[in-house]
């Protein structure tokens, strides 16, 4: 058995699963289907991400089964996020806007929040960005 390659080695190209065969009763389906997006990742990113799941993603846990270090399952993470499509971060650099900043200060003014959490929230954002 092989895994199902989503991308044309020649040129390139998304490829379309065609047809799908029972192995138990020779039963064939065909249609197009599209591959799933870990159809891209390559065997050592998906055995990394079953580690992942498995360690309900408690980088630690990952650090004493695979005896690596914080950075390098951090890195091996954001390469995954990456083949998948998306880029690592990218909600946590967002911070605030000018609007929830100003929320912020209006609910303080208001009395809604208090000074401490006015300041929790602000620096919050700014670590975030």
């Amino acid at each position: 058995m092989h895994p199902v390659f989503s991308e044309c080695p020649i040129c390139g190209g998304e490829l379309l699963v065609t047809h799908l065969q029972c192995r138990d009763c020779d039963t064939l389906i065909q249609g197009r289907f599209i591959a799933s997006p870990f159809a891209q990742l390559s065997p050592e990113q998906l055995a990394f991400a079953e580690i992942f799941i498995r360690n309900e993603g408690k980088i630690t846990r990952m650090e004493a089964e695979l005896g690596l270090s914080y950075p390098t399952i951090r890195n091996r993470l954001h390469e995954l996020i990456r083949t998948l499509g998306y880029e690592p971060g990218e909600e946590d650099a967002r911070g605030l806007t000018e609007e929830e900043r100003s929320q912020i200060l209006s609910d303080l003014n208001e009395g809604k929040i208090d000074s401490e959490e006015a300041m929790r929230l602000l620096q919050d954002s700014e670590v975030k960005e």
